[in-house]
């Protein structure tokens, strides 16, 4: 009878824990890509010396793997609503990491420009991919935690892509750091075949038919609540758009008169606060049974921080605890992937949370471009060693963007409706 019992409760913990290591499997993919749209913070000044580009190139660089992105991501959340959610992310990891070693040996700017475009196709589904799993083998009232998960996972990649991706190229050069990112990535591509299970023996949610193409797109791409939602995740995510994924070490150094390492270090701590914030942020909405309200205390406490961060004057101890925090607020964006969810068909539930997708992703290729271009057209440039240099003013300048932002956000959770952590899906 006590062996019985001993069996009976391993099987229990394993039927706990297949769910988690199911989605932490896929979650892989949204880790190795975060490494890939954030390590160009890190590797910026090498590759404008070594290409010998400015800021405005260096931009193109970095947010063509954003529209390639946005691009398929139109598509991506209709197959992974219609096809195999594995192998459809194991074919678009593979060519992510193929992409990554070429990019490792180019020595053109525009064999570089295409290895960036194909891996963004096939970061279209590293995020929905994911989602669509969870949506799989959980129910709807855990999936802001699920989703704050994922987001902490991927963000552990973003933090990872910053100071310790600075200090390998410090020792091995940006070549054979890239060359490192490909082989992480085929360890994972390894993990993902033999973890990724397609779904549960017992569905946690009933599953309906799928909704006809046409259908589908147009009740995703013109339902103003999923676009308020996506709009708001968007202007959220600018922090990490600009300063995480592109320019943030650059902008330290000038801000704090701070090293390269220094300045990466800082800058890590963006993704330190949201790997902490994401699941608590996520967790408390499933607590209170609240969408909207979070979201917006998310905001203006995001607000105040990122004043803080370009306008008071601090020590680098003090700019570390604000760019945690500013990560940390920030990470509220994670709920609307939740709501959007709650609010939409489950037999759509990828297409629905593509529409934040497209616009998150479109924010970054057009914040970057918008901040180089504040940047670039500000005043002098100087160049050091061939590498050009920036006035702390011209910085100052292109970031007026960042609480602009933050403004439009707040203003568009106005009128959203609120979900309660329930499916509340209604006609358009």
């Amino acid at each position: 009878m006590q062996i019985a019992d001993n069996f009976d409760g391993y099987d229990e913990m394993k039927s706990a824990l297949l769910p988690w290591l199911v989605c932490f499997a896929a979650t892989m993919f949204f880790f190795y890509e975060f490494i890939q749209g954030n390590m160009f913070a890190s590797i910026a000044a090498n590759i404008m010396q070594d290409y010998h580009i400015q800021a405005d190139k260096m931009a193109y660089l970095s947010s063509i793997y954003y529209l390639s992105n946005v691009i398929f991501l139109f598509v991506a959340g209709i197959i992974l609503d219609r096809f195999s959610i594995k192998n459809t992310l194991l074919i678009a990891m593979f060519f992510c990491v193929v992409s990554t070693f070429i990019l490792a040996y180019s020595h053109s700017f525009y064999v570089a420009l295409f290895c960036r475009f194909v891996t963004g196709i096939g970061s279209a589904f590293c995020f929905l991919g994911p989602v669509r799993l969870a949506s799989h083998w959980f129910p709807p009232k855990r999936m802001a935690l699920v989703t704050g998960a994922i987001v902490t996972v991927a963000m552990t990649g973003g933090m990872l892509a910053q100071y310790p991706l600075t200090k390998l190229v410090s020792y091995v050069g940006w070549r054979e750091a890239v060359q490192d990112v490909g082989i992480l990535g085929f360890a994972m591509l390894m993990l993902m075949l033999f973890w990724i299970k397609e779904r549960p023996q017992v569905a946690v949610r009933k599953e309906a038919e799928p909704i006809k193409v046409i259908a589908a797109a147009k009740k995703a791409y013109f339902n103003g609540q999923y676009l308020r939602a996506a709009l708001y995740t968007s202007l959220m995510n600018m922090a990490i758009a600009i300063f995480g994924a592109m320019m943030g070490t650059l902008y330290l150094e000038q801000r704090l008169s701070i090293s390269a390492e220094q300045a990466a270090m800082v800058n890590g701590m963006l993704f330190f606060g949201a790997i902490v914030g994401a699941p608590l942020v996520g967790w408390l909405s499933d607590k209170v049974g609240l969408r909207v309200l979070p979201m917006k205390v998310g905001v203006c406490a995001s607000m105040l921080t990122l004043l803080a961060v370009l306008y008071l004057p601090v020590s680098l101890s003090l700019m570390m605890v604000l760019f945690f925090l500013l990560g940390f607020f920030t990470s509220a964006q994670v709920i609307s992937y939740a709501l959007v969810a709650e609010s939409s068909s489950p037999a759509m539930t990828a297409t629905a949370v593509s529409v934040i997708s497209i616009l998150t992703q479109g924010g970054y290729l057009i914040y970057q471009n918008l901040f180089s271009t504040l940047l670039t057209n500000y005043g002098s440039v100087h160049l050091i060693n061939g590498l050009p240099v920036y006035h702390l003013d011209a910085y100052q300048h292109a970031a007026i963007i960042l609480p602009v932002g933050l403004l439009i956000a707040l203003f568009v959770l106005f009128g959203l409706r609120e979900t309660r952590c329930r499916q509340t899906e209604h006609p358009l």
